[in-house]
């Protein structure tokens, strides 16, 4: 592996895309921490070391942790880049799941590459909505105090500087798209997901550090190298799980085009364990964030004092079961809206394909439907218990739902990282070199 990795770096080209990321991973960071003009980053601070707790969070946080935890934590500093990649991971879902519905838009996914064009136009459009309404929500939070419940966190509260820091915040989101583009273009590949992968990654040291300082002396060390021993076996069952698939055989019969015989070949459909990757714990922990919202807004009822006994710190039972069953659902929901059974049956037979002991059409339907529906039983299930870990580690290490190993972040933590080794390992095949993974 060392020597593929010099590899990698004795060939010019993919020695020129990897500095060329590396290079606008610094500039993604620097943006991550550069604050937004008009915020007084002393009285910022001083709220992030009085309120927060030391693994930085609050209950009040909890409404918008997983924007923060996207951004890398430059959310709760109000950075140009405060906003992060989220903005455009939310018009990516929505316009995936307008694409069951709007027929137009079904239309243009067939139309291949012309057709994807289109659609990623729509993305960043709707992205750009999204950013200008985030960055008004955060921004007259933090105008009214409501952010960390801290007052004077700006300097002057007047529509004008407001705006700017509105607008700021937008052009910041926009450049991240921009920035992403590019390293998917000129870089490794797979920009957007390098991106939210670094700024995941940012947030490790801190979290781990927090769990160690919550005791002290020679227990403090002990749990931090037991919740690191603890990650590394999470994320090893997790490069497992995700590799994982079934795969279907398919045969082509042949078929005479013209004076050629074409088809006799044999293929297969793979079919992941996890068909929907990290898309439900994203849907259930923003559904769940909705009861704390409400709370916050009528804090006098007793339906927010249930809330705030139940769905705030994350390690109660209640909140552990209803993040459970709404991971399931919308994980079966996710793939019954992106994998259709009838339209690959429809292909196979269109195209002279089927599966070896099952009729073609209705049967292969039927089939393809059965077999997907058993995998997302499992897949559903190891989504769930991985989303449960950070509510886990709260009661045994007193940690927070910014536990590093696990839910949304460690799993895209491992996912980007074998697909960005599958990439170079693929350009430095064809090079003759010996891959990563060799």
């Amino acid at each position: 592996m060392l020597g593929a990795f010099a590899n990698a770096f004795r060939t010019p080209d993919l020695r020129k895309k990897i500095f060329f990321t590396l290079g606008i991973l610094v500039i993604f960071r620097f943006g991550s921490v550069l604050p937004t003009p008009n915020v007084n980053v002393r009285q910022l601070e001083m709220c992030r070391t009085t309120v927060l707790d030391p693994a930085g969070e609050t209950a009040g946080a909890g409404i918008y942790s997983l924007i923060n935890l996207f951004s890398g934590g430059a959310l709760l500093q109000l950075a140009v880049f405060a906003l992060g990649i989220m903005p455009y991971i939310t018009a990516s879902i929505i316009l995936q799941l307008l694409t069951v519905v709007i027929p137009r838009l079904e239309a243009l996914k067939k139309e291949g590459g012309a057709g994807t064009q289109k659609i990623t136009q729509y993305t960043r459009y709707l992205t750009l909505a999204l950013a200008l309404l985030q960055a008004t929500a955060f921004v007259t939070m933090a105008r009214s105090g409501q952010l960390l419940n801290c007052p004077n966190i700006l300097y002057d509260d007047s529509i004008f500087p407001v705006v700017v820091m509105v607008l700021t915040m937008t052009a910041g989101t926009v450049l991240v798209m921009w920035l992403g583009e590019l390293i998917t273009e000129r870089g490794v590949g797979n920009g957007m997901s390098l991106l939210i992968f670094t700024q995941i990654a940012a947030t490790f040291p801190s979290s781990l550090w927090a769990i160690k300082n919550r005791d002290v002396g020679a227990r403090g060390w002990i749990v931090f190298f037991s919740v690191i021993a603890v990650g590394l076996l999470v994320m090893l069952a997790v490069i497992f799980v995700e590799q994982a698939q079934r795969r279907i055989p398919v045969q082509y019969a042949k078929r005479m085009v013209g004076s050629r015989v074409m088809g006799g070949s044999t293929t297969y459909i793979p079919m992941k364990i996890n068909q929907s990757g990290v898309i439900p714990i994203i849907f259930a922990s923003s559904l769940m964030y909705l009861p704390v919202l409400y709370a916050q807004f009528q804090p006098d009822s007793e339906f927010s004092a249930w809330i705030q006994a139940n769905f705030v710190t994350g390690g109660h039972p209640v909140y552990m079961i209803t993040l459970f069953v709404l991971i399931i659902f919308f994980c079966y929901f996710y793939v019954a809206i992106t994998f259709d059974p009838a339209e690959v049956a429809d292909n196979m037979k269109k195209y002279g394909g089927f599966i070896p002991g099952v009729r073609a059409g209705k049967p292969t339907e039927t089939y393809l439907a059965k077999v997907l529906s058993r995998l997302t039983l499992p897949g559903s299930l190891y989504l769930g218990l991985l989303a449960l870990i950070p509510s886990v580690a709260f009661v045994l290490f007193d940690a927070n739902q910014n536990f590093p190993f696990g839910g949304a972040s460690l799993l895209i933590i491992v996912g980007v990282g074998l697909d960005t080794v599958k990439q170079i390992e693929s350009q430095l095949q064809q090079r003759n070199y010996e891959g990563f993974l060799r």
